[in-house]
């Protein structure tokens, strides 16, 4: 999973629409109560490269198993980390051409095409696919929106992670095998990589600057509170949204001063290439360090953000049932083997993430996955911000200005506050 993309204006619409086609067979209504519709399903993902292709084939091949007489359609559009599908998904939805199902960030990435109506509630399959076994109470409840869902996922992933190079920070004196207590520990030990005149702590663009902004809420409110941002229990004027911006503010004072021209890939590439001490960067960066042959332990070691360590920052991509689906018996076969078992596991082992089930043998995964395995089924599951769960995307939008701003410089730690509780108030 990458950086969440805004849900896009349909610029160009004429010419998406041409490239998509009308599509003659299409059903007329949101009818999902079977009576056809199943021989085919479309399925419309950004996964057309890397690690996530290779989740999605190893997806179809359990598919193909399981629901031999339904034809699959590989939808996947390519580009912009999400962002050139999520323009052609928005364009086809308002021209009543959905797909039978598409990829989305679960949680409150949702909104939108729910407060649209373009999404049919699918918690009978929750029911029918005895899912609500299968996933955490925790889960299922981030996933519920006025008692109904939207959604099923097809993985998870954690944001609150931690990467370090232990050679760095055997360089200036700091302990890899001691993880820091809480934000002042850590503090401290960023103070001491600083002195060696290596970069403290490797970020990248906007996105990833409001990644580590979410990080440090959870490290520094709790899980409580920090839920307590999304569902208006704590006050983002507050003293202690204070003084967890001031550690925010506190941290991005030791990150690289090219962070703005960089995406997580290079700043990830910092710490693997020994020239930063720490990261800070959803779970999927594992495969960054894997690829180039990086062993977990030796080159280098992970964490959660100190002080969080009891929380499990979720983000997940997940498959919808949208309304007037012209296969929705085909979309309600791809959903029934996006949530099992046998589908989890194949789609996790290959895209590095885990399954939102908690009955997946752990003994199928690597290490690392292992312990996101472990982590997931004894943490307080929270919601992240930066990739879709906690927030609808106008809000996001409104905290990433915000966080630019106030990380170049245009605006102050009191300006910042009130941006941002303006951000959240406005949704």
């Amino acid at each position: 999973m990458r950086r969440i993309a805004a849900v896009a204006g349909i610029a160009a619409a004429s010419l998406v629409l041409a490239a998509c086609g009308g599509g003659s067979d299409k059903a007329s209504g949101g009818d999902t109560s079977g009576g056809g519709g199943g021989n085919e399903v479309e399925v419309f993902t950004w996964w057309a490269q890397g690690s996530e292709k290779a989740g999605l084939d190893a997806m179809v091949s359990v598919f193909e198993q399981q629901h031999s007489d339904v034809k699959f359609v590989n939808g996947a559009v390519a580009g912009g980390a999400g962002s050139a599908a999520k323009d052609l998904l928005q364009s086809r939805l308002q021209a009543g051409d959905p797909p039978d199902t598409f990829q989305a960030h679960a949680g409150k990435e949702l909104t939108d095409y729910i407060n649209a109506a373009q999404l049919e509630d699918v918690s009978s399959l929750y029911d029918e696919f005895k899912l609500r076994d299968a996933f955490p109470q925790d889960l299922v409840d981030l996933l519920t929106v006025d008692g109904k869902i939207y959604s099923i996922p097809s993985n998870i992933h954690r944001s609150n992670v931690v990467w370090a190079n232990p050679a760095v920070l055997k360089e200036a004196g700091v302990d890899a095998a001691a993880v820091p207590a809480d934000m002042d520990a850590w503090i401290a030990d960023l103070e001491k990589i600083k002195a060696t005149g290596k970069t403290p702590l490797s970020v990248a663009t906007t996105w990833t600057q409001v990644h580590l902004l979410e990080t440090v809420l959870m490290a520094d409110l709790g899980a409580e509170a920090y839920n307590g941002l999304w569902d208006g229990t704590t006050d983002w004027k507050g003293a202690e949204v204070t003084a967890a911006l001031e550690d925010f503010q506190t941290l991005m004072s030791y990150t690289n001063s090219d962070r703005d021209g960089l995406d997580w890939p290079e700043a990830t590439q910092m710490v693997i290439d020994g020239n930063a001490a720490y990261n800070v960067m959803g779970d999927w960066a594992v495969a960054a360090f894997e690829e180039q042959d990086k062993a977990r332990g030796t080159d280098f070691v992970e964490f959660p953000v100190p002080g969080s360590d009891s929380m499990f920052g979720f983000l997940a991509d997940s498959f919808t049932l949208p309304v007037g689906a012209p296969h929705p018996d085909g979309a309600k076969a791809w959903l029934e083997t996006v949530g099992s078992l046998e589908g989890q596991t194949a789609f996790n082992k290959a895209k590095g993430s885990i399954p939102a089930r908690t009955d997946a043998n752990p003994s199928d995964f690597s290490e690392y996955q292992q312990s996101a395995i472990e982590a997931y089924g004894k943490d307080t599951i929270v919601p992240s911000l930066a990739h879709g769960a906690a927030t609808p995307v106008a809000v996001l939008n409104a905290i990433s200005d915000a966080t630019s701003k106030f990380t170049t410089g245009a605006s102050d730690l009191a300006a910042y506050q009130q941006d941002l509780a303006n951000a959240v108030a406005g949704s």
